[in-house]
């Protein structure tokens, strides 16, 4: 099969297509043959080995999995002891290695595709609806009637959190740049902040949901309610060391000496986070944001596309 392999870590010129073995499923496994793959932050994270911290779980010297992990398509083979999927079954989720013809993924990591999405919708779906979920729901508690407010409302995670925090009730407000205002207003959002031309500090908001940019702690706690929550998502820094992470640290030292509740968000791969996603997608509540699609061999150009920060949701690998 072709797929997209990396044998060091380094930009997007470590990436090659190669011809390889497909992988044979093991217990508890399914073989997925690709339709589609989602692309995300963490795909750069991966691939660079930055920060440096992060290597500590991927790989010291070298990554331990060939890149991709968010995927759509449909079983080719399943694994002993699997019987909630059978060949032919479309499904969606995370897998091992999804930048290519065919690649594994647990049960415990899947899920029937939503007949109501495509398979490049589908692919869209997994890892940054679960960031979105989780940033909103079990660290931000939001609740309706709250204000909220989701920065970089237009990015991969952006377009999911503002779809959810309407979906629980909330005033929802992003910020976003002017050529993406449409785009968050189209998702439901109530107001939409211009972050070039306006200050997210002119009102205040029950919960923060930062996915974007790097504001000081100090600038979004003045946005934030006399007891409001700040959820830090993710934050993209040149530090090696620690990249972005630092701030998530800061806010968590922080937040027991105040009276606003700062948190740094560490995403799991929970399956009934991944089935909330597609009932709600099901249901026609949360519809996945694809700015672009790329094919296989493209891969290099579409994670640079996606790492530049100027992508309208959600960039997908088109395989198959």
């Amino acid at each position: 099969m072709k797929a997209i392999v990396a044998d060091a870590y380094g930009p997007t010129e470590v990436l090659e297509l190669r011809d390889v073995d497909i992988p044979t499923p093991g217990d508890g496994q399914v073989l997925i043959r690709v339709v589609a793959a989602g692309v995300h932050a963490g795909d750069w994270h991966l691939m660079a080995g930055l920060p440096y911290v992060a290597r500590l779980a991927v790989g010291l010297r070298a990554p331990k999995n060939p890149p991709g992990m968010e995927v759509a398509g449909t079983v080719e083979a399943v694994g002993p002891n699997v019987t909630n999927f059978a060949p032919g079954d479309e499904v969606c989720g995370i897998g091992v290695g999804a930048f290519a013809e065919y690649c594994l993924a647990p049960i415990n990591k899947l899920v029937h595709k939503p007949t109501r999405l495509t398979f490049q919708q589908a692919a869209a779906l997994p890892i940054s609806g679960i960031t979105a979920l989780q940033g909103l729901r079990d660290s931000g508690h939001v609740a309706a009637g709250q204000h909220v407010l989701v920065i970089g409302a237009a990015g991969g995670v952006g377009t999911f959190a503002v779809q959810l925090a309407k979906s629980f009730g909330a005033t929802v407000t992003g910020v976003c740049s002017t050529s993406k205002m449409d785009l968050v207003r189209s998702l439901g959002a109530d107001d939409v902040i211009d972050y070039t031309r306006a200050d997210i500090a002119d009102h205040s908001y029950d919960v923060i949901l930062d996915c974007a940019g790097h504001r000081s702690l100090s600038a979004l706690r003045r946005a934030a309610t006399e007891r409001g929550t700040i959820v830090i998502v993710g934050s993209e820094t040149n530090g090696r060391l620690l990249g972005g992470t630092d701030r998530a640290l800061r806010a968590l030292l922080l937040s027991p000496f105040v009276r606003q509740t700062l948190r740094g968000l560490i995403s799991g791969e929970r399956l009934e986070d991944l089935e909330t996603l597609r009932d709600l997608a099901e249901q026609g509540v949360i519809t996945p944001v694809i700015d672009r699609t790329f094919p296989l061999v493209d891969v290099p150009q579409a994670i640079d596309y996606q790492h530049a920060g100027k992508a309208r949701g959600k960039v997908v690998i088109t395989v198959s």
